[in-house]
């Protein structure tokens, strides 16, 4: 059975896709917007790998810096590659028309994409690229089959591979159990899950920039609940008590 067989048989036997995509078990992506360091590392993960093709237009560099508590100096320094000001936002220089030529679609817009698809998806995504010699970009994805999306973590990551086992139950195929490391990253299983949850983070965080503020404030809302509770029953208790 040709290598190019056995791929199609194993992605109908088990990637029951739908629109497009395909309806694996998603990893949690147990991301944590409070942490700031998190932030600035997805930050200079996105900037470096992400922003070369993923325009993220809805989100202003200072508001980034005052949220990530980086300086001015600091943001133009490790930051700001596509940007002149820093009041601008984080667009890209490719046009849609070429990215289009490129890719064969523009790379979308990345501001609301956590809000979108979620952050587990997005997780299980960079994590479930794997070699496809017959794409056009040399690999494939389990949680979105047939993307355009070249996998530009690899380095870090390193090549994975499919790893398929007979059918008992029928001989002429071959079932997919998983993927394997081929040729080893720069980062470890550990450390390259801790990039991907911290890029996941940062995607988080700028689909919403105002949910760390929201949440903190929540926090200080329901502890004045909770002592006015406290202060308005030991009130009403003094004031009925002498009612029978």
């Amino acid at each position: 059975m040709s290598v190019r067989l056995s791929v199609m048989l194993a992605s109908l036997a088990v990637l029951s896709a739908a629109n497009g995509e395909s309806r694996i078990e998603l990893e949690p992506a147990g991301n944590n917007i409070a942490s700031t360091a998190s932030l600035q590392n997805g930050a200079k993960y996105y900037v470096n790998y992400c922003l070369g093709c993923h325009s993220a237009k809805y989100v202003r560099y200072n508001r980034l810096a005052a949220d990530l508590q980086l300086s001015e100096d600091q943001l133009i320094e490790n930051l700001m590659f596509t940007g002149e000001q820093p009041f601008d936002t984080m667009d890209i220089a490719m046009s849609p028309k070429d990215a289009a030529r490129w890719f064969t679609v523009a790379p979308p817009d990345l501001s609301l994409i956590a809000r979108s698809r979620g952050t587990d998806y997005l997780y299980t995504y960079l994590r479930s690229f794997y070699a496809a010699p017959g794409r056009p970009t040399g690999v494939d994805n389990l949680v979105l089959p047939g993307t355009s999306m070249p996998h530009v973590l690899w380095e870090l990551q390193g090549i994975q591979v499919p790893v398929y086992e007979a059918d008992p139950q029928h001989s002429d195929k071959q079932i997919f159990v998983g993927l394997e490391i081929e040729r080893p990253g720069t980062l470890s299983d550990t450390d390259y899950d801790r990039v991907v949850r911290d890029i996941v983070n940062f995607l988080d965080y700028i689909g919403e920039p105002m949910q760390r503020e929201r949440q903190a404030l929540g926090i200080r809302v329901i502890a004045f609940l909770v002592v006015f509770l406290l202060i308005a029953g030991l009130l009403k208790k003094e004031i009925w008590k002498d009612v029978k």
